[in-house]
């Protein structure tokens, strides 16, 4: 194998592993897979090229790319076992959506060094999720918050997510299992949440960085096509194994291994960005 041979090999087997993982996690977890994505891609951009200022932008729009299939495949899956509550999804939209556009509007102002603090900080407070099981175990109303509340925090949710390129299920699952939704309804409703928070996030990356100097090869603004397709090509196939899992396994064990896996991300990012 050539010097070059090798050099594209690395980046590929990174990535074809990030996907793996990420579609297993987004079945099993609800989530987009964008913790697992975004740091693996800081790792890989480099290799392709570009400016380093530009990486933590083209990382989070590329995994909101590929969060999109991702989640997608999580819902089809979840909705085959009659899991997905379609009324939240279609309540939440509107509001979810105008975060993302907020979301993307910040980050187009937001240069990458201050985007990978957000990100360090958002991962280590989503770990206390996984870590602090009472945190998810703790009921405060059998009902859906109403119009006010659930502009805030859909809205909320979905500023917060396209600024971290994730899909928004930790928070989701949070707020569903606070007002008495099971722990595997809300896994289930929360892939569709992050397909609903990904999409625009993805068209408006693309958007913001069109034309963008130095950005990485084969890079549509801020989204990495290359990138979006292996990773995606990959996670289709796991999501429906950790789709599976959730309905077979206990969670418990699982989310205190990704809890720790999420604080040890957040060390390493807060490092790159003082690095930046």
């Amino acid at each position: 194998m050539t010097a070059s041979q090798a050099a594209w090999l690395i980046p590929l087997i990174a990535l074809l592993c990030a996907g793996l993982i990420a579609g297993f996690a987004a079945g099993i977890f609800g989530i987009g897979g964008g913790f697992i994505v975004v740091p693996a891609l800081m790792l890989v951009l480099p290799l392709l090229g570009g400016d380093k200022h530009q990486y933590a932008h083209v990382a989070i729009g590329t995994s909101a790319a590929t969060i999109i299939l991702t989640s997608l495949r999580s819902l089809r899956s979840h909705a085959k076992r009659g899991a997905v509550e379609f009324e939240i999804l279609r309540a939440w939209a509107p509001w979810l959506i105008f975060g993302d556009a907020v979301g993307v509007i910040l980050a187009s102002h937001v240069d990458g060094h201050v985007l990978l603090l957000i990100f360090a900080i958002g991962v280590l407070l989503m770990s206390l999720n996984f870590l602090v099981p009472r945190f998810s175990d703790h009921v405060i109303s059998d009902s859906m918050p109403g119009l006010a509340p659930r502009v805030a925090i859909a809205g909320g949710l979905g500023t917060f997510s396209s600024l971290l390129g994730i899909g928004g299920g930790t928070i989701a699952i949070m707020v569903m299992t606070l007002h008495g939704r099971s722990i595997h309804r809300a896994i289930a409703t929360a892939s569709g949440i992050g397909a609903l928070i990904a999409i625009p996030s993805a068209i408006g990356f693309a958007i913001i960085g069109f034309r963008e100097p130095g950005l990485p090869w084969g890079s549509l603004g801020y989204v990495n096509l290359p990138a979006t397709i292996v990773i995606a090509s990959m996670s289709v196939l796991t999501a429906p194994l950790g789709v599976a899992a959730a309905h077979s396994l206990p969670a418990g064990p699982l989310k205190r291994v990704f809890g720790l896996y999420l604080v040890f991300i957040s060390f390493v990012m807060l490092r790159s960005a003082m690095k930046f």
